[in-house]
């Protein structure tokens, strides 16, 4: 019979991938660092093959490690979705549940649904990672993430999703802007108007950009914003207007500032704010759970 390698193992390999270094990884791992290296020298000789170049000062993977890593984090997240979807059969939304958000949902929205879902779920142990789309999309398929909390739309590969709420865009802009005394803002308004926009890389740059029917931003070259607080307090020092979700709006972006928000008169311009999930995922039927559970709450606020 084949000696196969245990989980311990393959563990073993993944926190060293992540941590690159031989004793952090073996922390990460509630292990000595020996333990670890000798687990990893186990798993070498049952391959019959090298997975790591131990150099002094860096930690690299072999072609065949990385090949391994790929099977490896594959086989653990299989490995923890078995015992989370029986855990699931026992109880709905119970145990751990790692959650990805993106920067321009996350703070308006969590503090306002955290509670709602805590009393709905006491036993769910909810883990927030907040990133950028890109690489929430990286670790969602990795197996570091179990589910996303994302601006649509965007391209998120073989994934399921599930749409929880319209998310339309505002016009920010100092109260004395020829643009706010009017009740809506129409789009062709804009052309001309220097508007600023988060950093290349924010999502929220294209789909506002989509929204007004627009391949770029006035005044993006001089000034970049790499947050929408950042980006707020721009425009209330004159630099120029902007374009909000409702859903920051909402969150109270605008408090301490002059600025007043007009909607857009075109109401597809808009984002979508929805759930992700690796398909295939054990935990489909969870995932839609919470997000069922997601739109009624975005519904009442």
């Amino acid at each position: 019979m084949t000696a196969l390698p245990t989980l311990k193992q393959l563990r073993y390999l993944v926190a060293l991938a992540e941590h690159r270094h031989f004793g952090r990884a073996a922390e990460a791992c509630f292990v000595t660092q020996s333990t670890l290296s000798a687990g990893l020298q186990e798993l070498e000789t049952q391959l019959e093959t090298p997975l790591v170049d131990r150099g002094k000062r860096s930690v690299i993977f072999t072609p065949v490690g990385e090949s391994v890593l790929i099977r490896a984090r594959r086989v653990l997240r299989e490995a923890e979705e078995l015992v989370e979807e029986a855990a699931a059969t026992r109880q709905p939304l119970c145990g751990r549940l790692r959650l990805g958000v993106i920067p321009t949902v996350g703070p308006f929205l969590l503090p306002r649904v955290l509670t709602a879902i805590r009393d709905a779920y006491p036993a769910l142990k909810l883990y927030l990672r907040e990133e950028r789309t890109e690489r929430l999309i990286e670790q969602l398929n990795d197996g570091s993430l179990d589910v996303l909390l994302l601006a649509l739309p965007y391209d998120s590969g073989d994934s399921e999703t599930l749409i929880l709420a319209d998310d339309p865009f505002y016009v920010a802009m100092p109260p004395g802007h020829k643009l706010a005394r009017q009740n809506e803002i129409a789009v062709e308004s804009l052309r001309g108007e220097p508007l600023l926009l988060l950093d290349d890389g924010h999502c929220l740059r294209e789909h506002a950009l989509a929204a007004c029917k627009l391949e770029s931003a006035r005044g993006e070259d001089s000034f970049r914003a790499t947050s929408l607080h950042t980006l707020v307090q721009m425009v209330d020092n004159g630099l120029g207007i902007t374009l909000l979700p409702k859903l920051a709006l909402d969150g109270r972006l605008l408090d301490g500032t002059r600025l007043v928000a007009r909607p857009l008169a075109d109401k597809n311009s808009q984002r979508q704010i929805g759930l992700v999930w690796r398909r295939g995922t054990a935990r489909r039927e969870e995932f839609l759970l919470l997000g069922n559970f997601l739109k009624k709450q975005m519904a009442g606020l």
